[in-house]
């Protein structure tokens, strides 16, 4: 992978109490985009969505049946880990229990892969009931590509970097297994109010 795109430290402005997770900073109306390599670009008719790995059978939408599964309006503050915040972002999209609720599976982690080679992991009690959407608009509009369309993760409560841009599926496994960023020493979990930055936080 190349390098990160620049443009990433946003405005400061004061949120109001509770809301920033420590070391965190509100950027207000800017959404500043950071990426580990190029932006990818699939036509939507080349796009799927799998569901696989340790699961008693794979699954797999294409983006007309993603599009047609129930959906959800989600609202939620997001943080990165360079220490910008986003507060009250709106978006909509597939919950990722919707995607999960017929699989069989023994799988304690998910794997989060993506165009462009990115990987993330997370415990599957992150991506449970509620916690973790796939998500392909933003602010009532179609998820430009630059923050990851045409659909990414969306895992609010952890830094943004386990939200994956560009998300073409889930691979379950029975054993953690670290992503592009935690090969580099960031955290296994990522939980911004435990400042969980990077490995031995």
């Amino acid at each position: 992978m190349s390098f990160v795109s620049r443009g990433f430290t946003g405005r400061r402005r004061t949120a109001e109490p509770g809301r920033l997770p420590p070391g965190q900073h509100d950027v207000g109306e800017d959404f500043p985009v950071l990426s580990a390599g190029p932006t990818p670009h699939v036509p939507l008719e080349q796009w799927d969505f799998t569901v696989g790995g340790s699961v008693d059978r794979v699954r797999r939408w294409t983006w007309d049946e993603f599009r047609r599964l129930p959906r959800e309006p989600v609202t939620a503050d997001i943080h990165c880990v360079t220490s910008w915040s986003k507060l009250g972002t709106s978006w909509e999209g597939v919950a990722v229990r919707t995607l999960l609720e017929d699989v069989e599976t023994e799988a304690g982690y998910v794997v989060a892969f993506c165009d462009g080679g990115y990987t993330t992991n997370l415990p599957l009690d992150d991506v449970g009931d509620g916690m973790a959407w796939v998500v392909d608009t933003y602010d009532g509009e179609p998820l430009p590509a630059e923050h990851g369309g045409p659909a990414r993760l969306l895992v609010p409560h952890l830094y943004l970097w386990k939200s994956a841009k560009w998300v073409r599926g889930l691979r379950l496994v029975l054993q953690d297994e670290p992503g592009f960023w935690e090969t580099f020493g960031y955290h296994q979990r990522g939980d911004p109010w435990q400042e969980q930055r990077y490995a031995g936080d």
